[in-house]
């Protein structure tokens, strides 16, 4: 196991991770581009060169880059890429980033969010608070409430895959890994919730959003599908889709797993139209919003 620690406490590792798939989603690395040389990212970052190659591999494995040898990473993939223009018939779809951005672009921002780990929210959040620091936006309130899956849940995905050549694995390996895997889910939500919770807690310390209030609870529910809600607008709902991809573990075991990629959902928006409640919109938004409320009274318990 790598002994290279970040200030926050958690591995370098993850720190180079987050910092360059923040690059990927806010156009520092645009689509069809390529990430600087191992040796660069390494200077750059002060880190391990073995540090990044693990980082690139993670990558690599989410679908975010494609890496050849001897021609480097180029990306494919960005959480705020839109479908090709040229698409004569585009499905309707949309992306987390411009949902968040006209949240904030609002005196009130108001959301209410159901989802696994809260690593695209973090991400996107972030972005936002930047722009608050430069003085492009100027909300008055943030209001955001979360649900998560309860950390004692034992959840379908992320799992070891099982092969018929592997039952002579020692007895209790199989439990070991997805334990492991679980475990490091778990890790992720925790991080990208205390991150939310600091970006938004420094607006308000920083006298930058007068009234801030951040509330997260968790569930019995494994989630099928992600939603976000502005309440009495607009929502984005978007369901897991299950994959196969290799997970790289903190001691560097990599494990051929089955896991959802919530980065990489397709979204799709549905709008409230006040002047007919009987719209497929606003009866989506009525029925989400909900049951959203109903499990956030009746089912959450506080962090």
């Amino acid at each position: 196991m790598s002994g290279e620690r970040g200030e926050g406490g958690g591995t370098e590792f993850q720190r180079i991770l987050e910092t360059l798939r923040t690059r990927i989603a806010d156009g520092t690395y645009a689509i069809e581009s390529h990430l600087p040389a191992q040796r660069e990212l390494a200077e750059e970052l002060g880190v391990s060169r073995d540090t990044v190659q693990r980082v690139l591999r993670e990558l690599n494995n989410e679908g975010w880059i494609k890496s050849r040898q001897g021609s480097g990473s180029r990306v494919v993939k960005s959480p705020t890429h839109l479908e090709n223009p040229k698409q004569e018939a585009p499905r309707v779809r949309a992306t987390l980033g411009t949902f968040i951005a006209r949240a904030f672009a609002q005196p009130t921002v108001r959301l209410d969010v159901f989802t696994l780990t809260s690593e695209s929210l973090d991400a996107h959040i972030r972005l936002q608070s930047e722009r608050i620091r430069l003085r492009e936006l100027s909300p008055e309130r943030i209001e955001l409430r979360m649900l998560l899956p309860d950390a004692s849940l034992e959840l379908p995905y992320p799992r070891a895959k099982t092969r018929a050549s592997e039952e002579e694995r020692e007895p209790g390996q199989l439990a070991w890994l997805n334990e492991q895997l679980q475990e490091r889910l778990r890790a992720i939500a925790r991080r990208h919730t205390i991150s939310l919770r600091s970006a938004l807690r420094d607006l308000k310390t920083e006298g930058l959003v007068p009234f801030v209030r951040m509330e997260v609870r968790h569930v019995p529910l494994a989630p099928a599908f992600k939603l976000y809600l502005r309440p009495e607008a607009e929502a984005l709902f978007g369901p897991y889709e299950v994959i196969e991809r290799s997970i790289l573990l903190e001691d560097e075991t990599e494990v051929d797993a089955l896991d959802v990629l919530g980065l990489g959902s397709t979204l799709t928006r549905h709008v409230n139209d006040e002047g007919d409640p009987d719209s497929s919109g606003s009866v989506f938004m009525e029925s989400m919003q909900g049951w959203f409320d109903s499990c956030w009274e009746f089912l959450a318990v506080e962090d």
